[in-house]
This record gives C-alpha cells, structure tokens and sequence, in this order.
C-alpha cells in the first residue's frame, strides 16, 4: 500500500499522547497510594497540555488525508460498523476527558475517577485506530490481533519514553521508575513488532500470478499493466520503492525504536541529563515514523498482481 504521511503522523503522535496520559496517570495513583512521591498538581496540568498538543496535531495531520474536509463529520454516522467511525467518536471524548482531568488537577476535582476514565479511552482508541487496519481482510499483513497490539504497545512505549524525559525537566524522583517502566515497554513492543516482520515475512500467498489469470506455467512475468502512464492503483496500492527499501528500513526500525532508545533508558538514573532522555524520546519518535511507514509499505494488495509494472 501507499504509505499516507497524515496517518503516519497521525497514529505516532496521538499514540504518543496516549501512552503518556497512561504514564500519568499511573503516576497520579501511584502517588495516592503512597508508591511514589506526589509530584506538584502543575506537573499534571503540563502533561495533559502535552497530551492535547499531540492529539491535536495528529488531528490536523489527519485532515490533509481528507478528500472532503467539510464532510469529516459524516464519518461518525457508521458506528455500528465502521472502526474508523468508532475511532472519530473516541478521540474527542478522549480529549475532552483529558482537559477536564487537567482542570481537576487545577480545581482539586476528582482527578483518579476522571484520570481512570481517561486512560479507558486511550486503550479505546488504541483499539479502534488498529482494527481500522486490522479489519481489513483482504490485507493478510494487517488482519492479525498483533496490528492493534502493535499500535498500543508502540504508543505506550513512546508516551512513557516522552514521560522519562518530562520527569527529567522537574521530579529526577521519578526518573529511574519512569525509565524502567518505559525500557519494560520498549522491550515489549519489540518481541512484538519482531513477532509481526517475521509473521508477514513467512505468509504463503493465497493469490499468485498463475491462479489470478488461470495459467499454472511457472514462470510468468508482467512486463506490462496495459498502459503507458500511473494510474489510481500504482499511486494508492504500491508504495513505489525500490525492493531493497523495505529490509534496510526493518533495520533502521530495530534501531531507532528499540535497541538506541532501550539503551539510553537502561543508563537512566536520578540526575541523568535531559538532554539524555531527549535523544531517546527524539530517536524513538522518528523511528516510529519508519516503522508507520513500513507498516503501510509491508500491505500487498492482491490487486498488485496486475500493477506491478507501468511499461
């Protein structure tokens, strides 16, 4: 499939965003608990303005994949159906709980109640955003439970890396836990996200040359989809890169994703520099770029079979 930047963009820091009000409020419970000290009521109020911002920004991302922008709304009308209208309900309500949390951190509301809510919505949308990809059956790399784990896994990974670094910027009280729990994530999303290549690398395909156009000779070769020119399918089915892209960029996804920003994290202790937890955060979020893009790139339509050269 052609990768789309604006849902790139879109999952990645909204994902972000998730994963660090998850971060919070875990944070804001354990503090009730007596598990760890109380950081000051702003440190929230900061955070949840960051979660926002990034939910925001992957709002307007999201846009620019419209054809029609004037008419998002009717993407909520199909509900009953439709993850993608699912996901255009979710979202708001999930920002909108995150502004009321803040204000409750403001105000002295009931910020666990509110703060609970909250992070049940972010797994929602977790849900929502990766069955959009994950329903479509025609797409064997996407319909897999591991595409919404996927999604989760990497947005919380990413949210509790960004959540080390904040903590960084003004409670180093909670650097090692937070460091911890983001390496534990990392790590995590690692085995899984290595568990999908390997699942899309191995699949047998249902649809080959030979049986879409009825010939069994075992050597055929499109030298030729019939025209001169691009088309809708060259342009929305096919990335258009070269075949040795996709192993390389697999690579730089181990890296960027995983192994630097896992190693930063392990080195991470009270007084560690923020610049540090920075490096990691910015290392790990333009990984994630990579590996949305690949994520997209990986789909083989079975369409392409007649798409696969122009001529």
């Amino acid at each position: 499939m052609h990768p789309a930047w604006s849902m790139i963009f879109f999952t990645t820091l909204a994902g972000a965003g998730q994963g660090l009000l998850l971060a919070l409020v875990g944070v804001d419970i354990a503090s009730r608990l007596g598990l760890t000290p109380a950081p000051a009521p702003d440190a929230f109020i900061a955070g949840a303005a960051i979660v926002l911002l990034l939910c925001g920004l992957g709002m307007v991302a999201s846009v620019f994949h419209l054809g029609r922008p004037a008419r998002a709304w009717r993407a909520a009308t199909q509900w009953r159906t439709s993850w993608l209208s699912r996901e255009v309900i979710v979202l708001p309500a999930f920002m909108a709980t995150v502004f009321a949390w803040g204000l409750a951190h403001g105000f002295g509301g009931p910020t666990v109640v509110i703060g609970v809510l909250a992070a049940l919505l972010a797994l929602a949308l977790f849900l929502c955003t990766g069955m959009i990809y994950g329903a479509v059956s025609v797409i064997r790399e996407w319909a897999t439970p591991l595409t919404p784990l996927n999604f989760a896994l990497l947005g919380i990974a990413s949210g509790l890396t960004l959540g080390t670094a904040l903590a960084a910027l003004g409670n180093e009280t909670l650097v090692p836990t937070a460091a911890l729990l983001a390496l534990g994530a990392t790590l995590i999303a690692a085995l899984v996200r290595g568990a999908t290549f390997w699942r899309n690398a191995t699949l047998a395909p249902k649809t080959t040359l030979q049986t879409a156009i009825g010939v069994r000779h075992p050597h055929i070769v499109q030298s030729s989809q019939g025209q001169m020119g691009g088309s809708f399918n060259t342009r929305e089915f096919f990335h258009g890169a070269a075949a040795q892209v996709l192993p390389r960029l697999r690579w730089t996804v181990l890296a960027m994703v995983f192994v630097l920003p896992a190693l930063l994290l392990a080195l991470a202790g009270r007084g560690t520099p923020v610049a540090v937890l920075a490096a990691a955060t910015v290392c790990q979020y333009l990984g994630l770029l990579a590996e949305r893009w690949l994520f997209f790139a990986e789909a083989r339509h079975p369409q392409n079979l007649y798409y696969q050269r122009i001529g």
